[in-house]
Order: C-alpha cells, then structure tokens, then sequence
C-alpha cells in the first residue's frame, strides 16, 4: 500500500478541536489531517491529551468535543449501513448495494452513520486487558470476527495468534494469562475486526523488548501494509520510527511541533533529563529468602503448568532488585507469592520483619497476616476507587488515617514523587480517577503504594504507560526514597532503560526459572541474546 499512498484521499480532519474537563483545557485549538492509510503517531507527556484524542477519535461518549469538527471523508452503503474507506468509492458492497462517498462531521451526524463509522474502528486502550475471562484464547479472538464459516474463522485466528506470538497458548483459558499475553490477544482481536481505522493507546507499555518488536511488526505487516489507516500513541521512540508517516507532539493540550517522525522525535528526546547515578550500596542482610520456590498449575487439557519452577533468591534490605524477562515467564507469579496472594505448590518464602523471619506459607495473624502490612504491592492490572478522589484514594480507601491537613500535605509531597508538578498535585486531589489520564492515574497507583512507606515495595511494570520524562521522575523517586527511607524494592519490568538506571541487581527468568542473576548491565545483554536465539529456533 505504501507506493499507492499518493493516490489515497483524505480521511480525516480534526478542526479547531477543544476539550475541557471540570473547567481544565485539555484539548486547545488541535488541527490534523489524516490521509487514508497513513500512520498519525502521538508524542507527549503523561496528561498531554493523548488518550483524549484517541477517545475522541473513536466516538467514546464522553470525549465529545467542546467544539471544534471531526469530519470523516468516507464511503457508505445504504443498503446494509456499511462504512468503508473513501477510496471504496463508487465500488459494490458485499450486499449488493453501492457504496457513495460522504463527508460526515463525526459528531453530529445521523445515529446511523456515527455508528456505521464506529463499528469500523478498532481500539486498543492502555492497560485495559478485556478478554472473556472463563474463554480460550482462540474463543476469544474468534468472538471478535463477524462473518465467514467456521473454518475460515479458527484458521484465521490461529493465524493472528501465530502473528502476536500466542500460538502456544491458544487452548489456555483467558483469565490464566500473564498482562503481557492478555495485552497480546487483545491486539490480536482487534486487527481480527478487520478494521478501516485503527486507533493504538501505548499498546506495548508492559511487553518486553523483542514481544514488543514482533508486535509493531505485527502492526507494520498485519494493518499498515493492508492500507489500513493508523492513529498510535506511544512512548517508544522506535515505534514512531519505524511505524509513523507523521507525527505530532502535544504539550498541554496543544500541538507544539508537527512533522517527519525522525524530526519530532529527536526534539522530544531533547527534552528529557538523565536520571541520577544509583549510588554503590553496600546490602549485608537478607530480608527476603526464597528456596526451590513453584507453582504449578494442573489442568485436564494442558497438564502441568510450571509457571514458577524452582526459584532460588536473597533480596537484602535498601536493595533495588529488577526481575526481566518475556512476558508468561513467571515474573507476576513469584511477586504474588512473595505477598502471600498465590499459595505456592513448593518450596519456602520467608520475609524478615525486624529479627523475626515470617514464613509466607502461613496465613493469619502469626504468619503471613503480620508482615502484609509492611510490604506495598502495585499490581500490572492495578485499580483505584473510583468513586473516591484522589486525596482519598491516597488516604481513607487504604486505611490510612492522618490529620486532614497532614493528609493532604502528604499526598501532594508522594504526588510530586511520582512526577506531578506542585500546582498540579494539588488541582488533581479533588478529581476522581476517571477525571484523570491513563497515565496519570498509573502514577497515582504508585504513590498509593509509597505513601504508605512499606518497608518492601514490589512493583509490577511501574513504567508501561509512561512518557521518558515522567520515567525519569519516577527513577529519581525510588532512589530517593530507598536513600531517605531505607525501603528494599521489587521491581518487575519490561523497560531495560528503566531496569539499567533504577536496580543493583537484576534476575532474568524465562519458563519459570530464575536462570542467571547479576547487575544490570550483565544482565540485559543476555536477555537479548536469549531472545534472539529464542526467536532463531522458532
């Protein structure tokens, strides 16, 4: 499709588009064309407005502009209220009908045309792993397919999984799935939509390198080279790189530079500070012990399940521990145990609390039940309530029981650590989560966990949805913390950037094995080298 692209009309024009939510400018006076099967790629800070566009894109009820047009050039079927590209023009439809070519503003036009249009985009948000959880991973993809036999369906499907890396899974029931391989079917089900737009929110902020690499393949071969037009945010420089015909950075709401990938994103890059140097701590005791640690899981159609096989490690008191590895490596599983919420099938797990070592295999009050309190956990699928604002999300929702005025000083001092600004930290806590960007309310999460001050932390793809601003930020928050308040960390995560500033040590885990421990720059090239040779043998 790329040497036809000249040809192409276009699809999509923003004009003048204004957003505003609770009174705060979201969206300022935005105006793009998007040409039909071209890549629009999104640059920008958490809170930049980003989610908003794609939202708004998409016709999502509340991202409906305050004014300002979104018109769609795009052909129609009268016949059967089809939608389809503006180069179908004047071709037969399926049903038989015609279709003809229409200039549509979006967001106000006819019930029947706002949901043709509607119907034909696929959406892939952040961190939102919807899947038929008690479904296949083949039923799910399938599901999501709305014409052809049966055959055509699951070989089509089999193919989509083969394309995200997910033809091993395919009998494996939805729920079962590490976020990294939710994150993977989701994408397989929406490009099984066969969509004419398709709109990407960070749609590999919690993959590893190479999964992430073969996705944005995926996204190159599977939707760009069908001619499909493509709206994508992301926080990888490379994505914009190798996927975006043009790309617009926003700040504050507004588009402050428009052009070539290679262009904007070198500028964008510009902007962002080193993190500082981790300090050589010296770690002389254990605080948390795992000997020959597993879980297996034991199901009639695929076995033995060996999602943690056999897990050796010491984690010593103020350490910065990076566990990397592929997603379904069983990185999320030993961090669930490590807290007591997955009973392991084997092996011990103890965590010191004072002189006292507790074993994490006992529940109640004389076991586990006297440690939990002590230890901050951020989920890879992490909620907040959302009916509670953020100063309360922060507070009372976690039992955590302070002076108002203490409280609310505390929450901005824990919101600012996180990368919020002052003036922004306190605007935010009155709003609800659903006020907030998907990225905001990631870092919100996290000073959920820290405000507490655990001793362990254990964090869970702290930085999937970031910008590498914000990143740095957060890099900067941990170590501080590490250094003032003497907290050990668990960090689990797909972002070697990240894993190379933040930790002293790093493990590798791949099948459920912790195969090599050592620093990070020790271990990050051998990450590479076993995915490569995975990927060879394949």
């Amino acid at each position: 499709m790329d040497d036809n692209k000249g040809e192409l009309m276009s699809f999509i024009v923003l004009k003048n588009i204004n957003k505003t939510f609770d009174g705060v400018a979201i969206l300022k006076n935005i105006n793009v064309t998007i040409d039909e099967g071209s890549v629009l790629g999104i640059l920008g800070r958490s809170g930049s407005g980003k989610s908003v566009l794609i939202n708004m894109l998409r016709g999502t009820k509340e991202y409906e502009p305050d004014s300002g047009k979104i018109i769609y050039t795009m052909t129609f079927c009268e016949k059967c209220s089809n939608a389809e590209v503006p180069s179908k023009n004047g071709e037969k439809c399926k049903c038989g009908g015609k279709y003809e070519l229409k200039e549509v503003d979006f967001w106000h036009a006819d019930r029947k045309i706002f949901s043709a249009i509607r119907k034909r985009i696929s959406i892939m948000l952040q961190r939102n792993f919807a899947l038929y959880d008690e479904e296949t991973v083949i039923e799910n993809v399938m599901k999501a397919m709305s014409d052809g036999d049966h055959e055509e369906q699951l070989y089509k499907a089999l193919d989509l999984l083969d394309m995200v890396n997910m033809n091993h899974r395919i009998t494996h029931i939805a729920r079962d799935l590490s976020g990294g391989e939710k994150q993977r079917v989701v994408l397989a089900r929406q490009i099984a939509k066969n969509p004419m737009l398709f709109l990407a929110d960070e749609p590999t902020g919690t993959l590893d390198p190479q999964t992430a690499e073969n996705l944005h393949n995926a996204l190159i071969n599977n939707v760009k080279k069908e001619g499909t037009t493509i709206v994508i945010t992301s926080h990888w420089p490379e994505v914009m790189k190798n996927l975006a015909d043009k790309v617009i950075w926003l700040e504050g709401g507004e588009i402050i530079e428009e052009g070539s990938s290679d262009t904007v994103v070198k500028k964008f890059l510009e902007t962002v500070p080193l993190p500082k140097q981790v300090d050589k701590n010296e770690h002389h005791e254990a605080i948390i012990k795992v000997k020959d640690a597993k879980k297996h899981y034991y199901s009639i159609d695929r076995g033995v399940i060996k999602a943690v096989d056999g897990i050796n490690l010491q984690i010593m008191e103020n350490e910065i521990f990076g566990i990397v590895g592929l997603s379904g490596s069983g990185k999320t599983t030993l961090s669930r145990m490590l807290v007591g919420l997955t009973e392991p099938s084997g092996g011990d797990i103890e965590v010191r609390l004072g002189d006292n070592w507790i074993d994490m295999k006992v529940s109640g009050p004389h076991g586990r039940g006297r440690v939990i309190p002590y230890i901050g956990l951020l989920h890879q699928e992490y909620s907040l309530y959302p009916h509670r604002s953020v100063l309360g999300n922060l507070t009372d929702a976690i039992s955590l029981e302070l002076p108002a005025e203490f409280a609310k000083m505390k929450a901005i001092s824990v919101l600012e650590a996180v990368g919020f600004d002052s003036e922004i930290a306190t605007k935010i806590l009155e709003k609800e989560p659903n006020k907030l960007s998907v990225g905001e309310k990631h870092r919100v999460a996290i000073a959920q966990v820290l405000i507490k001050e655990p001793n362990i932390i254990i964090l869970d793809e702290p930085t999937g949805t970031m910008d590498p601003i914000t990143r740095v930020q957060v890099t900067d928050s941990i170590l501080k913390a590490r250094e003032e308040l003497n907290q050990t960390f668990l960090i689990i995560s797909h972002d070697m950037d990240f894993v190379l500033d933040v930790c002293d040590r790093t493990g590798l885990m791949r099948g459920g094995k912790l195969l090599k421990i050592g620093t990070p720059s020790e271990i990050v090239p051998e990450l590479s080298q076993v995915e490569k040779k995975e990927m060879l043998n394949k």
